[in-house]
């Protein structure tokens, strides 16, 4: 009887049971999963395990603070006042069949006396390593420059057995200031410098030029946080003072017998024209001005940290 599923052999047997509403999980499976992920995303792929295996790799790697780059100098009379001034150079680079004259014969002079390795290349690579500078067929090449941090200045004024005295950059943009700065800084005894790591001169040959060969003989630290930085110093017992024009304490009072010079001291000098900023003059113990004749006058960062260093060397020698 049709549909009489009673009757003998009207099921057929098997060994496995059967399954009821499959046709869901079937379309299910048919689905997309989406699009492929990228090589570096998947945990399994050997991109992912490479980018993995690297960065574990530079997490290891000791942090140096250094400038970004080295720095081109460009031109043969600039290649010779660098190497007159003692900067460090790591090679000079010279186009093959440059024209020999005075200056190219003192560069190499100076370079074999000095022991700076001399290269011949093109004037296509000169070309592409100086970005398109006139370079005259001549080119010297500067190492970047390795910064201190700030707590060494500290050390370095304990291993002296002195007091710190720490000149502070608000944004100083002229590496001609800063190379003056630094220059004063290692003249009247202070223990270095500190300046920001962004929107301020760095120590470029300029930077060196400037400061005479006393780059070489002072640190320089970078900092990334400027306030930050000198609520370290203050946390350390240094007093804070910014130079200011309408600072309410004169430098003589800064320096008179007794008063702050004597101790642990940082001085903050500000950019030229704008100086201090609003939290670093906040952030100071005292705002100092220095008296000027005129009051229609003013310094700039680099003469004014100049004459604030040479008085408080006094004092303290005097002291």
């Amino acid at each position: 009887m049709a549909g009489n599923s009673q009757r003998k052999g009207s099921i057929r047997k098997s060994s496995k049971k059967p399954t009821a509403g499959s046709g869901g999980r079937v379309k299910r499976g048919l689905e997309g999963k989406g699009p492929t992920p990228k090589a570096k995303d998947r945990p399994n792929h050997k991109v992912y395990k490479a980018r993995q295996a690297a960065e574990k790799q530079q997490q290891r790697r000791p942090k140096r603070r250094t400038s970004s780059d080295a720095e081109w100098v460009a031109g043969r009379n600039s290649v010779v006042e660098v190497l007159r001034a003692g900067i460090p150079v790591s090679g000079v680079y010279v186009a093959e069949g440059t024209e020999r004259d005075g200056r190219l014969r003192e560069v190499f002079r100076l370079a074999a006396e000095k022991g700076i390795s001399l290269l011949e290349v093109t004037k296509n690579e000169l070309d592409r390593h100086t970005d398109g500078a006139v370079h005259q067929g001549l080119a010297a090449r500067l190492p970047s420059y390795d910064y201190a941090h700030p707590d060494d200045l500290l050390e370095r004024a304990r291993e002296a057995g002195e007091p710190p005295l720490i000149v502070m950059l608000d944004s100083v943009t002229d590496p001609r200031n800063l190379g003056a700065v630094v220059r004063s800084a290692s003249g009247f005894g202070a223990h270095g410098v500190v300046i920001p790591e962004r929107r301020a001169a760095g120590m470029t040959a300029s930077a060196w030029k400037t400061s005479a060969g006393a780059a070489a003989r002072i640190p320089v630290a970078q900092t990334v946080n400027l306030t930050r930085q000198l609520k370290a110093y203050q946390d350390a017992g240094c007093m804070v003072v910014g130079l200011a024009a309408d600072g309410d304490v004169s430098l003589p009072a800064l320096v008179a017998p007794g008063g702050l010079a004597d101790g642990p001291l940082v001085v903050v000098v500000g950019a030229e024209g704008d100086g201090l900023s609003r939290l670093v003059a906040e952030s100071c113990d005292q705002l100092v001005s220095i008296p000027m004749a005129n009051d229609l006058e003013s310094l700039n960062a680099g003469v004014a940290a100049s004459v604030t260093l040479y008085a408080i060397a006094q004092a303290r020698a005097s002291a």
